[in-house]
């Protein structure tokens, strides 16, 4: 959380806009001065608001409260840590991920829902990609009365491989894939280890 900061000057001191008879009073500037220092922080966070909308920019902490604002997808991104479980899949910390999650906010809103959304999400929080299969399918036929696509039973099944697995990130990705999956379709979640070869192609 900000704060006073020792040292930091006033873009507006007070002094400066007293009335003349006070510009001399040692005692009225020593008071304003004290005032100066109090609010210096406001005014700084006042002069530099645009910064402070750009996850690339802002704060930590902010980033934090800008993330619950835009309702990105942040669950299983530790930002005390080094990301999401053990090691992360893409060296990326769990800073990075949660400012590339809140800027990624506005485009996954739009395609929530879809494979496409749902993959990116889970991107952007352990920093590998999901192998994803569903049971929807779309085709078309010549003739009419064609067969139809896909499975009779919906079900939607999310894979994903890490360089150091741990039991808390089955938990994460079950609680990403429940909040950004489409809100009728059944589920399941595996986490694996990462192959050599899996490892270089998410870098």
């Amino acid at each position: 959380m900000r704060g006073s900061i020792d040292g930091l000057g006033t873009s507006a001191p007070i002094g400066a806009t007293l009335p003349a008879i006070f510009a001399d009073d040692d005692l009225a500037q020593r008071f304003v001065a004290g005032l100066d220092e109090v609010l210096a922080p406001f005014l700084v966070v006042l002069d530099n608001l645009d910064s402070y909308f750009d996850p690339a920019l802002a704060p930590l902490d902010f980033t934090r409260w800008l993330a619950d604002w835009v309702g990105a997808e942040t669950d299983g991104i530790e930002t005390d840590g080094i990301g999401a479980g053990g090691a992360p899949a893409d060296g990326l910390t769990g800073e990075q991920r949660l400012r590339a999650a809140v800027a990624a906010a506005t485009y996954l809103h739009r395609v929530r829902g879809t494979r496409r959304g749902l993959s990116e999400a889970v991107r952007l929080v352990f920093g590998a990609t999901p192998r994803i299969t569903e049971s929807g399918a779309a085709e078309w036929h010549a003739r009419p009365l064609g067969p139809v696509p896909g499975d009779r039973r919906p079900h939607l099944h999310v894979s994903l491989a890490l360089p150091d697995p741990t039991a808390a990130d089955t938990h994460r990705l079950d609680t990403l894939v429940a909040a950004a999956r489409p809100a009728h379709m059944p589920y399941t979640v595996e986490v694996t280890a990462a192959t050599a070869a899996e490892r270089t192609t998410d870098r």
